[in-house]
């Protein structure tokens, strides 16, 4: 019984097989830039990066067709633009960053949705916008594996200077010319890391598995390690529940995915460490900082 649940949908069929591999390599990648983005407080920085790469998807979508390679050069680019021209805009006029990134992916959701619908039908639109992922083949699981080992040893090479940005941005700017290099990596690593949920979850949902697990994460432990390590743990967990109950229940497997992180957010939430009802019954001067 147990194995027909859990085990045989893994087994017995190759295309569950793909869509299991390429949502956990996904899981292991955004994990650690959604604890980041978390604690840069730049949460909805990676929805609206989610939306801005829609454009440089529908581009080459217009080129060649659901082709893994151009849609996601495409992504790639459109998303370090909209975060580029973000940033200027923020530098030279009186507008925050947020603010003109906000206007800036919303025109890029437009504009990516037209230029799709321009050649695509309604099927090809729900590919890009929800992804996939049982529909994952060698080479999108040879590009979602290449993503996630650039983006692990980019974070490894900028970890300190990061958390150093995250604890005290003025610190060190004033010890170091690294901290607008690493905003603009970490940003890029973001990108990056949407670009390669995008095949497997769609521009839609990939940037739930980034931040529902970091959000989560967060009511169950205090250092950035462990953060790091439940975060990603609980994107693996999800990845695999949410393909279990689609294939069962039927279910689209990528909101199925987020839904089950969701889940395991209101959980934490609720019965967390650092959640409402422990905070209610625990004193204060005993409570988890």
């Amino acid at each position: 019984m147990l194995y027909d649940v859990f085990l045989a949908p893994f087994i017995d069929y190759a295309f569950m097989a793909r869509a299991l591999a390429g949502a956990m390599v996904v899981a292991l990648s955004a994990g650690p830039v959604g604890v980041f983005l978390m604690l840069r407080r730049m949460s909805l920085t990676g929805d609206a990066m989610a939306h801005a790469i829609l454009p440089g998807a529908g581009a080459g979508f217009l080129i060649a067709g659901l082709e893994i390679l151009p849609m996601t050069l495409g992504g790639f680019a459109a998303g370090l633009i909209v975060a580029l021209l973000a940033g200027l805009v923020s530098r030279v006029t009186i507008q925050r960053e947020d603010t003109s990134l906000a206007a800036f992916y919303l025109i890029s959701l437009a504009l990516g949705v037209m230029l799709v619908s321009l050649r695509g039908s309604n099927v090809d639109l729900m590919h890009v916008l929800f992804g996939t992922v049982l529909a994952l083949n060698n080479d999108a699981l040879v590009m979602i594996g290449s993503v996630a080992s650039i983006s692990l040893v980019a974070m490894a090479l900028i970890w300190r200077p990061l958390v150093a940005e995250c604890l005290d941005p003025s610190f060190l700017r004033s010890v170091s010319g690294a901290g607008q290099p690493v905003h603009l990596i970490f940003l890029a690593l973001v990108v990056l890391n949407l670009v390669g949920g995008f095949e497997a979850l769609g521009t839609l949902l990939a940037v739930g598995l980034m931040m529902l697990p970091a959000a989560a994460a967060r009511f169950w432990v205090r250092s950035l390690e462990a953060l790091v390590a439940v975060a990603i743990a609980i994107g693996l967990v999800s990845s695999y529940l949410g393909l279990v109950l689609s294939y069962h229940f039927s279910l689209p497997s990528g909101p199925a995915i987020i839904l089950v992180a969701g889940s395991i957010y209101a959980f934490s939430l609720m019965l967390g460490a650092r959640g409402i009802v422990r905070s209610r019954i625990t004193p204060a001067r005993h409570r988890i900082a």
